[in-house]
């Protein structure tokens, strides 16, 4: 369906220059492809010493520019290359070539599809820690930003030199990501704002301990994709460091409270609301100002009713019924029977039932089998499949169901 995969189809031009970080871009080059997406790879000269162009091709199945010159179908390639880009990726960009597109110059077949396309830019800058921060780099870099590059900033690691530092090229996953998130800007989710919650609060005993559930929050970071994917602007309230999504706001909690005021303080932005953390029902009454020692023994743990972030947000949106809210219901018995009763109590837009206790399904898998309520009785009884594609299912009944999204 439109907007399940924004790379599917889309033509990615893939420049790569004189690094050694070059062999990242065939990672790259070869996740792009296996998307679907048409890579068409442009090669200085000096990048052809580190890789040399038959990589790609094999990769890609699609000719390599490595000549500013060379005709395609008696046009020059990179002029061709250029006119067809949905989006331009130098990776890895090396000082020189930044300076390059900075200036305006154009003696390579990467430098000229830059200055010839109108597509989108992103650069994934590589070299050692002094030419990353040095201050002509830095200007040129902040130039091609205020032109509306992106830019996959370096990270510290291990460098060619030997040397630890700042200037290790981004990894290949990173890149993919913020692709995705260019191409998915015309999505069909494109101008509405979503807000999801993710992974289990963490209510605290003392200041060691403290009480949570076995969420990982894999569901929730799958829906954040899958909306950024489809072109919406998501903001991901989490209370898990997974790996970094391109191109959203995070929002990091861990208590129940947390989540809460979170939520509350975007409501009145958001079009959609998706609640797909696992909340403490309960938290303990008092917190220990220091850690409970074994020798005073077992203590007392009293706990109190938490807060419902759910119920909260229903409350706070009233009758508008804006925005559309998702909530889950996670289940280890009696499913359908549980879901319906919270359905009726919640009054929400649509609920989304999982078995958690099923093998494979669930916390930490990164597969789910979910069964999703809509007003009025109707369900959707959905197979076992990959979270990020229970997340475009979702998505799917959230705009069939949601006019008022």
């Amino acid at each position: 369906m439109p907007g399940r995969n924004p790379v599917e189809g889309r033509h990615i031009a893939l420049g790569v220059t004189g690094s050694i970080a070059a062999y990242k871009a065939a990672a790259i080059a070869s996740a792009l492809a296996q998307e679907g997406g048409l890579v068409d790879v442009l090669m200085t000269p000096q990048a052809t010493q580190f890789v040399a162009p038959l990589t790609f091709e094999a990769l890609t199945h699609r000719p390599v520019v490595t000549d500013m010159f060379r005709l395609s179908n008696s046009e020059i390639s990179h002029v061709v290359v250029s006119h067809s880009a949905d989006v331009l990726v130098v990776a890895p960009a090396t000082a020189h070539t930044i300076a390059k597109l900075a200036l305006g110059l154009a003696d390579d077949p990467v430098s000229a599809t830059a200055l010839s396309t109108r597509a989108p830019g992103l650069l994934a800058p590589a070299m050692e820690t002094g030419m990353w921060q040095n201050p002509a780099t830095q200007a040129h870099i902040q130039t091609l930003r205020d032109r509306g590059w992106l830019v996959a900033d370096p990270v510290s690691g291990h460098l060619a030199s030997g040397a630890t530092g700042e200037g290790r090229m981004a990894e290949p996953e990173q890149v993919v990501d913020i692709v995705h998130q260019m191409l998915g800007r015309s999505g069909d989710l494109a101008g509405r704002h979503i807000v999801v919650t993710a992974g289990g609060t963490r209510e605290p005993i003392d200041p060691v301990r403290y009480l949570s559930n076995r969420s990982s929050g894999k569901m929730g970071h799958a829906i954040a994709e899958a909306a950024r994917d489809r072109g919406a602007a998501v903001t991901l309230i989490a209370t898990v460091a997974l790996p970094p999504l391109a191109g959203m706001e995070v929002v990091a909690v861990e208590r129940a409270e947390e989540m809460r005021d979170a939520v509350l303080h975007l409501l009145n932005r958001a079009d959609v609301l998706v609640l797909a953390a696992a909340v403490a029902d309960f938290r303990p009454a008092q917190l220990a100002d220091q850690k409970l020692k074994r020798r005073d023994g077992v203590p007392e743990l009293v706990l109190s009713t938490n807060v419902n972030v759910l119920e909260e947000a229903k409350a706070q949106r009233g009758a508008a019924r804006k925005p559309f809210i998702v909530g889950f219901a996670a289940e280890t018995e009696n499913l359908l029977g549980n879901a319906r009763e919270k359905f009726a109590k919640w009054g929400i837009d649509l609920v989304v039932a999982n078995d958690v206790a099923l093998e494979g399904s669930g916390f930490g898998s990164d597969l789910n089998k979910v069964t999703m309520l809509r007003i009025g009785g109707d369900m959707v009884d959905l197979p076992l499949l990959p979270k990020i594609e229970v997340a475009h299912r979702l998505l799917d009944e959230v705009i069939a169901l949601g006019s008022k999204v």
